[in-house]
């Protein structure tokens, strides 16, 4: 009797020992996400909405989580404060002109405040200060925004159909010169038409290049070119030897 007695201390005090333990890792790391135990400092911000951000929520400067949500208070009918507790050592990079908007943790996930950079030569905020804040988004809003779009595409997409039915079937312009071979044919007959009198040109040009009258004129071009292309050869050659 006296060993099961024993036996049963034994187990009992285990489990309180252990229950303790776990008590105390809970309280710590608890405390570590909610800066329980580091030295921090509050700023505030006022929002009109804050969507649907919660006291503990994470609070993130340059993409890490320096603080957390303290508390949310109504003002008054239109504006809702936002008190941060955010770690000492994170204040000398947080300035007068940062600002503060309401984001989340992917696009279902918690919401979260963050901390945009201020500039180098504003000063350091401090214990207490509030700073500017732009408003969030609202998820409906991008929904009803989405759903007018796809709207938009729904009514495009039915007039393009529309658009190709009337082509496969030949009407409109686009259409007969599409299906029409008569006229697909008297558009071939036009761009060979165009390629004898370019090619009629030319051979015009090359005989009035042969003409006494525009004989000189043509040389005097030919001679220009020639000086022209000279010049900038001897330009070319002076700039090579420079480099050398």
């Amino acid at each position: 009797m006296d060993t099961q007695t024993q036996k049963f201390k034994i187990r009992l005090g285990l489990f309180i020992a252990g229950g303790i333990t776990l008590f105390v890792l809970a309280v710590f790391i608890i405390g570590k996400q909610k800066n329980l135990f580091d030295p921090v400092f509050k700023i505030t911000a006022t929002f009109y909405n804050v969507s649907g951000l919660q006291v503990g929520n994470n609070v993130r400067f340059s993409g890490v989580t320096v603080g957390t949500v303290d508390n949310i208070k109504i003002i008054n009918d239109s504006t809702v404060e936002v008190v941060m507790l955010i770690k000492k050592s994170v204040n000398p990079f947080i300035k007068t002109d940062c600002e503060v908007a309401i984001g989340s943790e992917g696009l279902i996930g918690d919401k979260l405040i963050v901390i945009s950079q201020g500039s180098g030569t504003a000063a350091i905020v401090k214990d207490g200060q509030k700073l500017e804040s732009s408003e969030p988004v609202e998820t409906d809003a991008i929904m009803a925004s989405l759903q007018v779009t796809a709207g938009n595409a729904e009514i495009v997409t039915k007039e393009l159909s529309e658009i190709m039915y009337k082509i496969n079937n030949g009407n409109g312009t686009l259409g007969r010169l599409i299906q029409d071979p008569t006229i697909a044919n008297n558009i071939s007959e036009s761009i060979s038409n165009i390629k004898k009198s370019s090619q009629g040109l030319s051979e015009n040009m090359e005989a009035a290049k042969g003409n006494f009258l525009l004989r000189g004129y043509y040389k005097k071009k030919a001679k220009a070119a020639e000086k022209k292309a000279a010049e900038k050869k001897a330009a070319e050659k002076k700039a090579a030897e420079q480099k050398q």
